[in-house]
């Protein structure tokens, strides 16, 4: 029997062996060197993401410096007409794709096992491939400039614009072909977050005790699983018409250019928040430190939270205003777009109280986030300015947008961000930047911030288009460029000086740092080394250091959860998803070079992509394969240590299957991701029939007969059938039964797969002639790669049948496959249905 937690026996008194502390110094000894490329810890790999994202925000604003240098003045010729719309796209992207997500994604990285009191994130490797991805990609995207290939259609990428008949070059498969790729990066970083909060909490922090920031990054997590996919179908579909001429956006032939906003902005509303509400969480873990005093009303913050991600997925069409849609649908976005403004408030109001309440201690992370309240306040104001229709319809593409944008972006996350730097920088090497460099940055930085963007509200206004490289003298713009100009750089100077004190710090300037120097009650205020805390604590409350005094003293004692590595390997304890009750010990991997060839094959064979070198392609995408299948060979160990005792009377074991095994939660979230990317393929068709109609087939001659429907659905059920046989054979330890039957599952998967395509090809359907054809065509090649991954897993499963790895009770890498398996059936099933059946329903 396991023992209540209420009850738990901790802390324990008992003087703990030193031995347990050398043995957890040993498990996770950090590498040096070379071997930093194959490190996973999140201590390392957070710091390495936070200075890459950083890098690339000073590359992206360095582009935007140069813009405002051209739009100094009128008829500038500091850039040309094609040059201004390569450094446009590149900054654009570069500051929304590049910086604003992955930082936020990179803070998570680092600060959320600290905050949680785990060893690390569940899937370490996973994390490190994020980031080597995002670095090699974003590298490549950068160095387009310097051959002249930069993408060039604006970080929106709008066709018909970007569409082969007007850029012919590669510049736009740069694009298409690299953020597909880096939002794959940024999808293996949500996974990681959401298995992680979940899954990974100390004993005792139950969901009512989970910190402020925890729940925005979850929040956050759970809208990029919702969220992105959309862009990926969206590059998928442009890219494919590109190289193929499927034309999905082509007008003449069905297609329609309002697909692509529907998808990018169903996309790019929600990552307006997904790139707030992290930072938000943020500000509402600093200003509780900062005022000394529990966050006023922290459970409608957290319903805030929650409610924004939720309101953000209906506001897609606030970016379509001028489109032309229905007026009934023009009154509803135009709600929700106002509607979304309530939680904001509330955080608002919340600060406030707090900071009015508290005795507020004035350090630069507090004048950071005073600068963030006023400035995020003011873009709210202009948000819902330009949610109301008719003011949106004169505002609309004018810099006033430029100006709202950025208000809400630099304010929004930018400013909580630096606040963040300043904030938790004593939990990176036990060191404080400077208050007076510090408060230079941020006068420098707020200050120049309203200089460049204030006047573009006026500019905009008057007139003033966006997107413009250059303008005639005789509007009255003038004055208000060259102001706007010369704030820009009074900005970055301020940015500069944060990178000088950053540096300063690095190379042993900075001054050493109490144990707790803004007496936060959070648990990311222990000391930690490579390990996390010396011992998990039990949670008691929102604030355990305040809350309990001594809890610090206790764990670095050893006197809670998991004092010691007991297997002798880096390892954390696994906790119930709602109770946070101890499940079993998770062992981790350690450092390895698989994860970082991922990234630099998977880069390698994207780049080949771009610059159109499709079969050198193979050799680092068949190498990308080989080395994710090192990277996982090793990681299902399976019962090889008998149950450990992990502190407080509970005993537990160090392998648990099915839906209790964190790897299985990862798996699911990773089916939610796909599920949606399918339903906006699903979305795809049915708009293009609502557009145009006439392309579409007519009558039951001009489709295949039921008869086809009814076979491949038929040859799916019993692939899935297969997969449950198979299951059973495994749990009854029965390994040949299993390899025939999974054997047998594929080839039937693959009938199925094959099935769809040869019979709209014996039909005469033709994918180039018509968008019916293409997106007909399209789903069944979505069928058929989820075929293509199914038989790489299927082969990695039958390996390790054969290498005695799998069995019934070692069996999570089945389970895994078994997953994808049946959402693969169903899948094809959902397909089958909607291609065959609705011509007939809608006729």
């Amino acid at each position: 029997m396991t023992p209540p937690l209420d009850d738990a026996a901790l802390p324990n008194r008992l003087p703990r062996p030193k031995e347990e502390l050398e043995a957890l110094k040993r498990a996770w000894k950090p590498t040096s060197g070379l071997g930093l490329l194959k490190e996973v810890n999140n201590n390392i790999i957070g710091v390495m993401y936070i200075a890459t994202a950083l890098l690339f925000f000073v590359i992206s604003g360095t582009l935007a410096l140069v813009m405002r240098t051209q739009l100094a003045v009128p008829e500038n010729d500091v850039l040309g007409h094609s040059l201004y719309n390569q450094f446009f796209t590149v900054h654009g992207t570069g500051m929304m794709f590049l910086f604003a997500v992955p930082i936020v994604e990179a803070i998570g990285v680092f600060l959320l096992p600290s905050m949680l009191a785990a060893r690390d994130l569940p899937f370490p490797r996973l994390s490190a491939f994020a980031f080597w991805a995002y670095l090699f990609g974003g590298l490549a995207f950068f160095c387009s400039l310097i051959f002249e290939v930069a993408p060039d259609g604006g970080w929106f990428m709008y066709p018909p614009l970007t569409s082969m008949k007007f850029s012919p070059g590669i510049n736009a498969d740069f694009w298409l072909l690299g953020i597909g790729f880096i939002e794959i990066s940024a999808i293996a970083g949500a996974i990681e977050i959401i298995v992680g909060i979940l899954r990974t909490r100390p004993p005792g922090m139950t969901l009512d005790k989970i910190p402020v920031y925890c729940w925005s990054m979850l929040v956050m997590a759970g809208m990029i699983v919702f969220a992105f996919p959309a862009v990926i179908v969206a590059t998928a579909l442009l890219e494919i018409e590109r190289a193929f001429d499927w034309p999905f956006f082509i007008a003449e032939r069905g297609g329609d250019p309002l697909l692509w906003q529907h998808l990018f902005w169903f996309f790019g509303h929600p990552e307006v928040y997904i790139i707030f509400l992290p930072a938000a969480g943020l500000v509402s873990m600093m200003v509780p430190a900062l005022a000394q005093r529990p966050l006023v009303g922290h459970d409608w913050v957290v319903v805030a939270l929650v409610g924004t991600g939720f309101f953000s997925f209906g506001l897609w069409v606030h970016h379509m205003f001028a489109t032309g849609i229905p007026p009934l649908s023009l009154s509803f976005f135009s709600a929700a777009s106002m509607a979304v403004s309530v939680p904001a408030g509330i955080q608002v109001f919340a600060w406030i109280a707090t900071l009015g309440k508290g005795r507020l201690q004035w350090t630069v992370a507090t004048w950071f986030l005073l600068g963030f309240l006023f400035i995020f306040v003011a873009g709210g104001l202009t948000g819902v300015m330009v949610a109301v229709i008719p003011f949106d319809w004169q505002a609309h593409d004018s810099y006033f947008v430029v100006a709202h944008l950025h208000y809400v972006l630099i304010g929004g996350m930018v400013f909580p961000v630096f606040a963040g730097l300043y904030h938790w920088w004593p939990t990176l090497k036990g060191t404080m930047l400077s208050e007076r460099l510090g408060r230079w940055a941020f006068w420098m930085m707020f200050i120049g911030f309203n200089v460049a963007f204030f006047p573009m509200h006026v500019s905009g206004l008057m007139g003033m288009p966006r997107r413009v490289y250059t303008y005639p003298g005789d509007l009255g713009w003038n004055v208000l460029n060259m102001v706007s100009t010369v704030g820009a750089f009074v900005m970055a100077f301020g940015v500069l000086l944060v990178m000088i004190d950053m540096a300063r710090d690095a190379f042993g300037r900075g001054r050493p740092a109490p144990e707790n120097p803004w007496k936060a009650g959070t648990l990311e205020w222990i000391p930690n080394d490579n390990y996390a805390t010396r011992s998990i604590p039990h949670v008691r409350s929102l604030y355990p250091l305040w809350d309990n005094p001594s809890l610090s003293r206790e764990v670095q004692e050893g006197a809670h959860y998991l004092p010691g590595a007991p297997t002798r390997r880096r390892e954390t304890i696994v906790t119930s998803p709602i109770e946070a009750r101890p499940q079993y010990l998770m062992p981790m991997p350690g450092p390895h070079w698989s994860h970082f060839l991922a990234g630099l094959f998977t880069a390698a064979h994207f780049i080949c992509l771009a610059v159109q070198l499709y079969w050198v392609s193979l050799v680092p995408g068949v190498l990308a394969i080989a080395s994710v299948f090192w990277w996982v060979w090793s990681l299902d160990k399976g019962a090889d240590h008998p149950p450990q005792d992990v502190g407080g009377g509970w005993r537990v074991p160090v392998y648990l299957q099915g839906s209790e095994n964190h790897s299985w939660w990862g798996t699911a979230v990773l089916l939610l991701v796909d599920g949606t990317a399918f339903a906006c393929l699903c979305f795809t068709y049915v708009f293009l029939w609502t557009v145009s109609p006439d392309v579409w087939p007519v009558g039951t001659d001009a489709l295949p007969g039921l008869g086809w429907l009814f076979g491949e659905a038929a040859l799916w059920v019993v692939a899935a059938g297969a997969m449950l046989l198979a299951s059973r054979a495994v749990a009854g330890n029965r390994p040949w039964a299993t390899r025939g039957l999974l054997l047998a599952g594929l080839l039937l998967m693959l009938a199925a797969a094959v099935a769809e395509p040869y019979n709209r090809i014996a039909s005469g359907l033709v994918a180039s002639e018509s968008a019916y054809g293409a997106i007909v065509y399209m789903l069944a090649s979505w069928q058929i790669f989820h075929v293509v991954i199914l038989v790489l897993m299927t082969g990695f499963t039958l390996a390790r049948s054969f290498a005695g790895r799998l069995h019934a009770r070692r069996r999570v890498t089945f389970d895994n496959v078994m997953l994808v398996w049946l959402y693969t059936c169903g899948q094809g099933i959902v397909s089958l249905l909607l291609v065959h059946l609705f011509p007939r329903l809608a006729v």
